[in-house]
């Protein structure tokens, strides 16, 4: 029987590589650099250059007014023995102390309140977090009525529970006790809401495996709550750090009717003369813009410093 002739089958066509494209060069994204442009013109302009201007008065003496002179480390040796300096971190460090954790215990129990909340949480959320959007110049001249010696509300209800007026605004303690129940008013709130987004987080699971389990509101608080809440404690705590020690408005404010040599002298004996109010004081009082800049650089150290010890010892505890 004969059989067909085979047909070779035509080989497949070869795909022929794709034209390269030419490189764009840089310009030819010059449309997109000059839309994001604004963010970075503007942080040059009112960041880098003042923060490297500042870095470089620091090394010279100068008013404001006339030719810089060099000064070298002069301005720094001295910062190290200036004892108004370090009074001001005492001060500062006071405070915070002070406001900081009543602040943190405060926040964590409203956020846990406003997370079991049934009905209007969001007007719940708008009350606390108002405190924070208000002005702190109307805030702190509102507190120093409260604090009033003679007609202070605060001293109003000791007298009303048979206990004597307190001279908040005129004694160190009371100064410090005044600017720190201010600065916790105004942060409550903010902070309660980090942690109300923190506890929103958390698997529910875990709460009903608690439950069943026996663990009371206090046990499954301790153990559960608290402990996956770390991360955000962490960041609150870090944030509080920061903007609790360059706090200037509120005793600048809270003490302008009591201070006697200069408006940011801080009060009596000087005990609400934190370290940015004392920047302040050296710089647009004593103008030594110099030794001012010196200042700045000095509390940009010590705010990194104990920005740092805060992280770590709550990262151990957290390890433990």
């Amino acid at each position: 029987m004969a059989t067909a002739p085979l047909v070779e089958k035509p080989p497949a066509p070869v795909a022929e590589p794709p034209a390269a494209h030419p490189k764009k060069g840089i310009l030819s994204y010059w449309r997109l650099y000059a839309a994001i442009s604004p963010f970075y013109l503007l942080f040059l302009a009112f960041g880098l250059i003042p923060v490297g201007f500042s870095l470089y008065l620091s090394f010279h003496r100068w008013d404001g007014l006339g030719s810089m002179e060099y000064a070298g480390l002069s301005q720094y040796r001295y910062l190290l023995s200036d004892t108004d300096f370090w009074s001001s971190i005492g001060n500062t460090l006071i405070i915070w102390a002070l406001a900081t954790f009543p602040m943190i215990f405060l926040a964590m129990i409203t956020a846990v309140m406003l997370n079991s909340a049934v009905r209007f949480k969001n007007v719940y959320r708008f009350a606390y977090f108002l405190p924070n959007v208000t002005s702190v110049v109307a805030v702190a001249i509102i507190f120093g009525s409260v604090f009033s010696t003679n007609f202070g509300l605060v001293n109003a209800l000791l007298q009303a529970v048979g206990l004597d007026q307190i001279a908040w605004l005129n004694t160190p303690w009371g100064i410090k006790v005044a600017i720190a129940t201010l600065m916790t008013w105004q942060w409550t709130g903010y902070n309660a809401i980090i942690f109300l987004a923190g506890l929103q987080t958390i698997p529910g699971e875990l709460y009903e495996a608690a439950r069943m389990d026996g663990a009371g509101p206090v046990q499954t608080f301790f153990r559960i709550t608290l402990p996956l809440m770390r991360p955000v404690l962490l960041f609150v705590l870090v944030i509080s750090t920061v903007t609790g020690l360059q706090s200037f408005s509120e005793p600048q404010v809270l003490l302008q009717s009591t201070a006697n040599e200069s408006t940011f002298s801080g009060g009596p004996d000087h005990a609400g003369r934190t370290m940015v109010l004392y920047f302040f004081q050296q710089t647009f009082d004593n103008n030594d813009f110099g030794y001012g800049a010196a200042v700045a650089w000095g509390i940009f150290l010590v705010v990194v410093i104990f920005s740092i010890v805060n992280w770590r010892l709550v990262q151990r505890r957290g390890e433990d």
